[in-house]
């Protein structure tokens, strides 16, 4: 269990956190939410204790130990995996090292016989000769083949050295699980393993995390951080999203009524209170009014952006067609005699467990990048519009927001980019931020809004929920379902995929496609079976 009484947390004269009190109870999962900014992260770092507080403690149960979802996969480049992974157990790792140091001793004393002795006590106590079958299941189950796990984590991909600190992070039983978004660089089988573990796992979870069906899936609770407080709701993000709103409304309405009310008694006062018959009914109604008190509506400081994609000209009957389209690179065929067709209403969510094989289509497919063999013929009427999902290139320019997005269409009413710009969050003196020092997020928004201006009727976009909060990625799920155009993307969120792809192109590992005219959900659960 941990308990928050009181915490603060200031950086200068920013307040990031006032007066906190919460409690984190065994056998519930915590969804840590909150707009960019808010100090989700920064809030995890003060559970673990990376991070001290202003005023107020955190207390954790006695003997409870934290295991903690480590960012920096570099730090272990040296170390093989398999140790990296037990390394979870810091205590069970320490003295594996320690027992492995004093059995090279070429003499032992009495003394070092005692120690020995002791060391194998506490190594039997936390179950050490399961370690490394433990650290292998977890490993195999988050898709980390077994010629991996005695390597170096600096001979790994990227990708999966991820997934090892993940595994780290699991293993051996923690009593606080601290995960910071723990599905970014997962495939979807390991995401639908970790939460099939997370489910089932009997201690204290919080996770802070962009994917809705994953929180959905996994929480029992949602801990919203929202003015620098946070407040606990019962129930997944839905239920959250859903309770939050209503409360909201029922608020307004409430007040709309109090508010007539007001008008009511202050009129029958101004009209009567001279008037010596009515005096009583008037001092009786005064007194009404002054018990009459409207509830505090405070905005939330989550904003959601506007997404909409207009079509300029409706798309006519030949949209795109794909024959045997190859790619080599590096003598390894990536795409292989690919051909498909999409048709009229398609929103087709691409798969593939090789993330180069999706970009390198998305990079062909928009002309960015040549291909080896076969044809692509776009439809005469189709203006396409190509969202990357590595877009630093557009941002090598010292220009300001309103200069970069102004150098893309031909607008000389500045009032109007201005305008535009507001219902994409920014707003104010936000629009002469030079590109170059944006975030993540921020540059998101920008590309997302350049596509917009260009009024597209086909829409090509790789993992364009990256770096968006959760406030942006609903707004683009709406925006993507209103789309009257065609669609090929490719995104780890599953709310998005099942709410907007009606068709599924899966890229094999050999290059070649399965092609599925069905729902996005409908083909996870045959796939699944």
């Amino acid at each position: 269990m941990i308990q928050v009484n009181n915490v603060s947390l200031k950086f200068g004269k920013r307040v990031l956190f006032e007066d906190v009190n919460i409690k984190f109870t065994n056998g519930n999962c915590y969804g840590l939410i909150g707009a960019n900014g808010s100090g989700k992260s920064t809030f995890l770092k003060l559970l673990s204790g990376e991070l001290e507080t202003t005023t107020g403690e955190i207390t954790i149960s006695k003997g409870e130990r934290i295991s903690i979802l480590k960012q920096d996969h570099y730090q272990y480049d040296d170390k093989r995996v398999m140790d990296v992974v037990i390394m979870g157990n810091s205590k069970l790792y320490e003295i594996m090292e320690e027992k492995e140091k004093m059995y090279a001793q070429t003499e032992f004393t009495e003394e070092d016989g005692m120690r020995l002795a002791n060391l194998e006590a506490e190594f039997m106590d936390l179950d050490g000769w399961n370690a490394e079958p433990d650290a292998a299941q977890l490993l195999n189950n988050l898709g980390i083949k077994e010629e991996y796990h005695y390597m170096q984590m600096k001979e790994l991909p990227v990708k999966l050295r991820v997934k090892v600190l993940l595994a780290q992070s699991l293993f051996g039983n923690p009593d606080i699980l601290l995960l910071d978004e723990p599905t970014n660089s997962l495939d979807l089988e390991a995401i639908r393993w970790l939460e099939e573990f997370l489910i089932n796992f009997n201690n204290t979870v919080i996770i802070v995390s962009h994917d809705r069906h994953f929180l959905n899936k996994v929480c029992t609770h949602i801990a919203d951080i929202d003015y620098s407080k946070i407040k606990l709701y019962v129930g997944n993000y839905d239920f959250w999203y859903e309770s939050s709103e209503l409360l909201q409304k029922q608020m307004k309405e409430s007040n709309k009524k109090k508010e007539e009310k007001i008008k009511e008694l202050q009129a029958f006062i101004a009209r009567f209170s001279a008037n010596a018959s009515k005096s009583k009914q008037a001092t009786s109604r005064k007194k009404m009014l002054e018990k009459i008190t409207l509830d505090e509506i405070i905005p939330s400081s989550r904003k959601y952006p506007f997404i909409e994609f207009k079509i300029e000209k409706p798309a006519g009957k030949e949209i795109l067609k794909v024959e045997n389209l190859t790619k080599i690179v590096d003598g390894k065929k990536i795409l292989d005699k690919v051909s498909f067709t999409v048709l009229k209403g398609d929103k087709i969510c691409l798969l593939a467990n090789d993330d180069m094989a999706k970009t390198i289509l998305f990079n062909i497919l928009s002309g960015k990048e040549k291909y080896d063999k076969g044809k692509i013929e776009w439809g005469k009427t189709i203006i396409p519009s190509y969202l990357p999902q590595d877009n630093n290139e557009f941002f090598n320019t010292d220009k300001n927001i309103i200069e970069w997005i102004g150098q893309y269409y031909d607008i000389k009413d500045e009032t109007i980019l201005r305008g535009f710009l507001g219902r994409m969050l920014f707003s104010k003196e936000d629009v002469f931020k030079k590109v170059n020092v944006l975030s993540g997020g921020e540059k998101a928004r920008c590309m997302l809004s350049k596509m917009m201006l260009e009024q597209p009727n086909f829409l090509l976009l790789d993992e364009p929920t990256n770096h968006l909060d959760l406030e942006s990625i609903t707004s683009l799920n709406k925006g993507l379902c209103n789309f009257d155009g065609e669609i090929i993307f490719t995104s780890r969120d599953y709310e998005l995929n099942s709410t907007v792809a009606n068709r599924v192109i899966e890229i094999k590992e050999d290059g070649t496609i399965i092609d599925r005219e069905i729902p996005y959900e409908e083909y996870i659960e045959k796939k699944e079976k």
